[in-house]
Parts: C-alpha cells; sequence; structure tokens
C-alpha cells in the first residue's frame, strides 16, 4: 500500500513540475504546450509526450533544451527555427524537424498569426519537459 501512494505522489509531483516549468517557459516565451497524452515509453527511464504547441504572432522562443528527443510538425504557420551552432532555418505548414536531446534551440514567430505545431516528446522521467538554457555563442 505505501509503495502504491508512493507512486502515486510521485506521478502527482512530475506532472505538477511538467505543469509548471510548461507554463513558466509559455508566460516567459509567447509559446503555450498544451498536453494532448502522455505514457510509459519502451524506452526505460522515458515518457512519451504528445502536445500542442502554438507560438504566438511576434513571439520569440526562448532558448532552451530538453531531456529527450522532440520530433514536431507544423500545421499551421512558418516558423524560423534556431539550433545551436547551426545556420536558421525556416519551415512551414507540413514540414517538421527533430531535436536531439540537450540540443539548445529556439524558434521565432515573424508573422502575424500564431503558429501551430504538434510535438512528441520521448523524455527523462520526472524532469520538467523543457529547461531554459543560455544562448548559444
Amino acid at each position: 500500500m505505501h509503495s502504491t501512494k508512493t507512486r502515486h505522489w510521485r506521478q502527482l509531483t512530475a506532472l505538477s513540475l511538467l505543469l509548471i516549468s510548461s507554463t513558466l517557459l509559455a508566460q516567459s516565451t509567447g509559446i503555450t504546450r498544451t498536453i494532448v497524452t502522455k505514457a510509459d515509453s519502451s524506452v526505460p527511464g522515458k515518457e512519451d509526450i504528445i502536445a500542442n504547441i502554438e507560438i504566438a504572432a511576434g513571439a520569440v522562443v526562448g532558448w532552451h533544451t530538453h531531456h529527450g528527443d522532440e520530433i514536431s510538425y507544423i500545421t499551421e504557420g512558418e516558423v524560423e527555427l534556431l539550433v545551436a551552432h547551426q545556420p536558421p532555418r525556416k519551415l512551414k505548414a507540413g514540414e517538421g524537424f527533430i531535436i536531439p536531446a540537450g540540443v539548445v534551440h529556439s524558434a521565432k514567430n515573424h508573422g502575424s498569426v500564431p503558429i501551430k505545431l504538434t510535438g512528441v516528446y520521448v523524455v527523462d522521467k520526472d524532469k520538467p519537459l523543457a529547461t531554459p538554457a543560455p544562448a548559444p555563442n
């Protein structure tokens, strides 16, 4: 019984941290991530998350990393994807990108309408979905 309570407490704590970190990142950068679903991954120690992502008109997403891979597909709009030590890339609806675990990245919406994406993350359990990072040199 104790282990079941402990497991539920850990799950609740992890979910709270995920929501808080996503909310803080969204508030400071013009990005909103809405979790569609999440589940334990077949990869030990990881969880799979699907999220709807919106980048506000004119917003710049702060530099950040993920504790796992991000696989995203742009459903509406055009984004400038910034990845540390790579030239900026412009991507539009119908295109996607993959960011490996721990790679510092950002994005810019130069348009006047929000950009919408679907993101799939395979990330470490019990860690925030996104972690702010310093801009690369």
